[in-house]
């Protein structure tokens, strides 16, 4: 009888330690295959079960979570979607999250283990998971609003950035989309998004980060900071002994001037004409090497630029030929460029020359308020000695009060800009874009309140009113504005 008992309590020994290996197996080794297993529907619905944290703009919540009563139980809403949707992005039940909603994604639904009292302990799964926190945005309304009303639906964007910390004040995509529609995992939000995604104007790209464009004559800029700091030009009054025309190095072909004077013109009546002319040759005299290299400086050919969301890779070719870079240097050619990476320009000039790191989360909280995380101001890149930038507020200064840029004048404010034409299509019979880029300071103020890129697609200005500021100062100016009166009201 005494050995049937042991046998008995051996084998019991056995299937106990087997059991226990089993679920060790299960629980630990194959935890994360089981739990990403599509089949798997814990996750899921657990993501949905709570409501998700709020994405603020001026301390108001542009997000919300609506309850549904259905298995995923809370769906998110959103307030004036189209207006902040190249922002907040998407949150949906189908499709998945972008822009912020993806970047601050584990903060948002309340996975980050920044929300636990106690580190790298997130509550996953034990019942005890913390309500999502809220994202703190930038955005500043009014700045936004006059970005989104003076696009008026056309195809374009515009960013704007505070020079002196880099936070982003206004990323506006036109024409925009409202989020709201794809939330939900019905066949209403399948129908928007194949709505959306196959209509000819594409409104759920966001232009203002993620498109890049010939730049054109904005691009002059760069191509003035690079013949500054590398002594091509020292007195920027000094007649720069270009023909006009001129022709391309190494070719036959001729560059023209859609502005009068530009023979043998200075540095500054270059820029407030926007001679081709001139800016050609100091690009190749500076060299693809130097142009390349201050390019950079301000954000060309970085492939690794967040705030937090992803920003597509502004270009300029590092390998060209003469003809090739003295076209680089008007912003043709391959030269391509974001908004924002424009808005990065004008900021570094009105900076006097250091480019402050782009970001557009201020902070993220709890649900209740307490900080999670801050972000702090930090340096991205010195574009150009302070000198040089001195002498380039002066010259954008000149460009609106008087070259090409009068349409972005402000009274009562120092305004620095540049116009910009940018040709695109099969032997550049596109209608071309219009570019402004440019800065504003109001009086009595230490530093500029904004810097801001405008673009606009389909403008429908005749092309002298495009290249003289008529499509896209405008839209500049009211961002400025906004910009400045919030300061006063500081």
């Amino acid at each position: 009888m005494t050995r049937c008992i042991r046998r008995a309590a051996a084998v019991c020994v056995v299937l106990l330690v087997a059991l226990l290996a089993n679920a060790a197996r299960v629980q630990v080794m194959e935890a994360d295959r089981l739990d990403k297993n599509p089949g798997n529907r814990r996750p899921v619905l657990e993501r949905y079960a709570a409501p998700r944290g709020a994405i603020l703009v001026d301390g108001e919540p542009v997000t919300g979570s609506k309850d549904t009563g259905q298995l995923l139980r809370y769906e998110r809403t959103y307030t004036d979607g189209p207006l902040y949707a190249p922002v907040t992005g998407y949150a949906s039940q189908t499709y998945g999250t972008t822009l912020v909603e993806h970047a601050e994604d584990a903060l948002l639904s309340g996975t980050s283990p920044l929300l636990s009292p106690l580190p790298f302990w997130s509550g996953t799964g034990s019942g005890t998971r913390r309500p999502g926190g809220n994202v703190v945005t930038t955005i500043r309304s009014a700045l936004q609003q006059a970005a989104y009303r003076g696009l008026s639906g056309r195809r374009g964007a515009v960013a704007a950035i505070e020079p002196s910390s880099g936070r982003i004040l206004a990323l506006v995509s036109s024409p925009s989309y409202d989020p709201g529609l794809l939330s939900s995992t019905g066949s209403q939000a399948a129908t928007a998004w194949a709505r959306l995604n196959t209509a000819p104007a594409k409104p759920m790209l966001n232009r203002a980060i993620r498109e890049t464009y010939p730049p054109g004559s904005t691009f002059k800029i760069v191509t003035a900071a690079a013949a500054l700091d590398a002594g091509v030009v020292t007195d920027v009054d000094a007649p720069t002994g270009v023909p006009d025309p001129y022709v391309l190095p190494g070719t036959r072909t001729r560059l023209p001037n859609e502005a009068k004077g530009c023979a043998d013109a200075s540095l500054a009546y270059a820029v407030r004409w926007s001679c081709n002319t001139v800016m050609a040759a100091l690009g190749v005299k500076v060299g693809a090497g130097g142009m390349v290299k201050t390019a950079r400086g301000f954000g060309f050919n970085d492939p690794g630029l967040r705030i937090p969301s992803r920003v597509a890779r502004s270009n300029i070719d590092a390998n060209m030929s003469p003809d090739q870079l003295a076209l680089s240097s008007i912003g043709q050619y391959d030269t391509k460029a974001t908004p924002l990476q424009m808005a990065m320009v004008a900021a570094a000039v009105a900076n006097g020359g250091e480019v402050a790191h782009p970001y557009l989360v201020e902070e993220t909280t709890t649900a209740s308020g307490g900080l999670v995380r801050q972000t702090m101001r930090r340096t991205y890149a010195r574009a150009m000695k302070p000198s040089t930038a001195a002498r380039l507020r002066a010259l954008m200064v000149d460009v609106v009060e008087h070259g090409s840029g009068g349409n972005a004048g402000i009274e009562g404010a120092e305004v620095g800009g540049k116009t910009g034409t940018a040709q695109h299509g099969v032997g550049n019979e596109g209608t071309p874009y219009a570019w402004f880029i440019g800065w504003a300071q109001a009086a009595d103020t230490s530093r500029p309140a904004v810097a801001v890129a405008v673009v606009v697609e389909d403008a429908s200005a005749r092309r002298e009113d495009i290249s003289g500021g008529g499509s896209a100062a405008p839209i500049a100016r009211a961002v400025m504005e906004a910009a400045i009166s919030l300061g006063e009201r500081r």
